[in-house]
């Protein structure tokens, strides 16, 4: 009984030793510096790129996967505050590795109707440092980046509790702008 609990214990930090190493990713930008730029389809299959939103501010977030609890509750948040991000000049971009086909449900489910971008090779996800690689599973990590009307990120979110993150960013906004 022993042995197998030993074994049992070692089978789960080497789970939990093996997450680190795959997850690591690089770096996230560097506040004060250019924002990585991108093009990739939404969910209605137009290419939007960083570009079209220069002269406005820029939430660009990333989630994990469409249609879970954490991703929709953040997804709803940022939706209801619509208004108050178009009062700030801000457009709101959330971008995962599900294809467009997935945020087409997913917007179509949940009444969103800001710009969800597919990520599918997560070659933006890792641009950002918000990439999880977990071997043959990979998913964008919870990661938010406000990005000023020149281009450059003003603040980087690493930490995020979808619940409160749309008022926490807006916040940030009316700091920013001042």
């Amino acid at each position: 009984m022993l042995r197998l609990l030993l074994l049992g214990l070692v089978v789960i930090v080497g789970v939990l030793l093996a997450f680190r190493w795959f997850s690591r990713s690089q770096s996230t930008p560097a506040v004060g510096t250019a924002a990585p730029e991108f093009a990739l389809p939404s969910q209605q299959g137009d290419l939007v790129s960083l570009n079209d939103f220069r002269g406005n501010w820029v939430v660009l977030y990333f989630y994990p996967k469409d249609m879970t609890p954490g991703c929709t509750q953040e997804a709803h948040n940022f939706q209801s505050d619509q208004a108050k991000y178009v009062e700030r000049h801000a457009v709101v971009l959330g971008v995962s590795v599900d294809g467009v086909e997935s945020h087409k449900k997913f917007c179509a489910k949940e009444g969103l109707n800001f710009k969800l971008l597919a990520d599918t090779d997560g070659r933006v996800s890792k641009a950002y440092g918000s990439l999880t690689n977990l071997g043959i599973v990979q998913f964008a990590s919870r990661h938010t980046f406000v990005i000023d009307p020149s281009g450059k990120v003003m603040k980087a979110y690493i930490s995020v509790n979808p619940a409160r993150h749309s008022q926490e960013v807006l916040a940030e906004l009316d700091q920013l702008q001042k």
